[in-house]
């Protein structure tokens, strides 16, 4: 699905040198990489705050966190909290609101673009309580929105914010696959994703468009108060580590992975624009295939729903029940594949009696976890690597 190691090779010199510096002055926590780094990220999402942290899912469970102190003046929230994000994603988005002692509320997605579906949470929130499965008949209050940018493409923000406006909801983006996407709200400004709710969680997992050499990730504001509860956080919880006020984590974003990630900022404009041209590409060699569905935004066409599309993963729905066996026959050719997600968050046992789903089946994410299938975007990959990607799926399709 990548190729890391020709990644490195690429900008080895940079990377090389941004580690040399660290062996150099040996400041491995909190050095001077780390606050040149957040400062760097708060300026190209254009935030007044970045932090660093230990991951991407560390962000989410900090931020929730930090709110739970802020709005509730409590160290957590509880089960009655209920925070509204999508089944259609990675564990850690649902994991991180029951670690901060809240309950996930699943609403499902609009399957044209994966993102979560605005007119279900509109319709969650207008008919609330009703229309929600029970656990144990608590008095549930909601409280935000978790919406999570799904692949790279931006969720429809203008609407989001509109909505949790009126409700008096805080709005947490998860930007851990959309690093550089932009919102181009209704007045024509744009923005990037991580800047426009209370707060954004960004993830540099080794895979990410923006990724690192294990695991990091920051945070992204403009809530003064915020983020002096999350710089407590962070450091075991309090502003003197000898006398703390919060129940804390030791999830700093390591000097060295600050350095090799502020190495290789420089490149994600170009790399992103490169999975964009990858993209055109796949577009143009399966656009014709029934049973095939393209993601809605392409490169080729106008981008719907005024959102960019950094492609993080490049998925298609594969129609007829014949998602396995074109993997199969794929990975017969030698070509990598992934399913992302095999298994929606509400199936998980980790979830089993610690959510609550909106209309009581999640249709859609039910459906798109069995059509899924996203192919390499690696890249640095080749025209050709990806022509031949093409040529195999034609190929299984005509057989």
């Amino acid at each position: 699905m990548l190729d890391l190691k020709s990644e490195y090779l690429y900008m080895k010199s940079d990377i090389d040198a941004a580690i040399a510096a660290c062996l150099e002055h040996q400041q491995w926590i909190l050095g001077p990489e780390v606050r040149e780094f957040e400062e760097k990220i708060a300026e190209y999402i254009g935030v007044k705050h970045c932090i660093g942290t230990s991951s991407g899912t560390d962000a989410l469970v900090l931020v929730l966190r930090a709110l739970a102190i802020k709005t509730k003046g409590e160290e957590y929230f509880n089960r009655n909290d209920l925070i509204i994000t999508t089944p259609f994603t990675f564990t850690a988005t649902g994991d991180a609101i029951l670690r901060a002692g809240a309950t996930p509320l699943f609403v499902d997605i609009d399957p044209a673009t994966y993102n979560i579906d605005l007119k279900q949470i509109r319709s969650c929130l207008e008919s609330f309580p009703h229309g929600l499965s029970p656990i144990a008949h608590c008095p549930f209050r909601i409280l935000g929105i978790l919406p999570v940018h799904l692949y790279g493409r931006s969720c429809q923000m203008d609407e989001i914010m509109s909505i949790a406006h009126e409700y008096g909801l805080f709005v947490v983006e998860d930007c851990a696959q959309a690093f550089g996407t932009e919102w181009q709200k209704a007045n024509g400004e744009r923005q990037k994703v991580g800047s426009i709710g209370t707060a954004g969680c960004l993830s540099f997992f080794p895979s990410k468009n923006l990724g690192g050499f294990g695991d990091a990730g920051a945070i992204t504001t403009n809530d003064n108060k915020l983020v002096g509860l999350i710089r407590m956080l962070i450091k075991h919880g309090g502003k003197d580590k000898y006398n703390v006020a919060h129940i804390g984590y030791n999830a700093r974003l390591d000097t060295l992975h600050a350095a090799i990630l502020l190495a290789k900022l420089k490149y994600v404009d170009e790399f992103n624009i490169r999975r964009q041209y990858i993209v055109q590409l796949y577009t143009e060699g399966l656009k014709d295939i029934p049973g095939i569905v393209l993601p809605l935004a392409s490169c080729l066409s106008p981008i719907p729903n005024n959102s960019s599309h950094v492609f993080h993963q490049f998925t298609l729905r594969i129609l007829n029940g014949k998602r396995d066996a074109l993997q199969r026959y794929l990975k017969g050719s030698g070509i990598d594949s992934m399913i992302y997600y095999p298994v929606p968050l509400h199936k998980m046992k980790v979830f089993s009696g610690r959510c609550v789903l909106y209309g009581g089946q999640l249709v859609s994410s039910e459906i798109v976890v069995e059509e899924v299938l996203s192919l390499p975007v690696e890249p640095l990959y080749s025209e050709d690597l990806i022509i031949e990607v093409v040529k195999a799926i034609r190929e299984y399709y005509i057989n």
